[in-house]
């Protein structure tokens, strides 16, 4: 049977239900992490346009240092792996990077955020 086709008896059906509700849950933690990328990434515009405006480079490798120890101690605490926590972080950072180098080139981003 596909999850999609429907619960057959009294165990799938509540199967099935506690999958939706899971799922909707998911589905909202999804939603707000988009939401929260979109801030983010709107406040390191602002950071790439001082940067820009005051000549300093795109990156700053001591910054990005504290932010991966921060965010590899925040993940332990949360019972997250600290290595997919910095892997993410450092995702973000090189598109921040990008946004910062285009901004300094071209005076602003041609595009959506991130």
């Amino acid at each position: 049977m596909e999850l999609t086709d429907g619960p057959q008896d009294s165990a799938e059906r509540e199967t099935f239900a506690e999958l939706t509700e899971i799922r909707q849950s998911i589905d909202n933690i999804d939603a707000a992490l988009v939401h929260l990328l979109a801030e983010r990434f709107k406040f390191t515009q602002k950071v790439g346009k001082l940067k820009a405006a005051g000549g300093l480079p795109a990156s700053d490798p001591g910054r990005e240092k504290v932010q991966i120890a921060r965010l590899r101690a925040l993940a332990e605490e949360s019972h997250l792996d600290p290595a997919f926590a910095e892997k993410f972080l450092n995702f973000i950072v090189a598109e921040v990077i990008h946004h910062h180098e285009e901004i300094k080139n071209n005076g602003s981003l041609d595009r959506p955020l991130a």
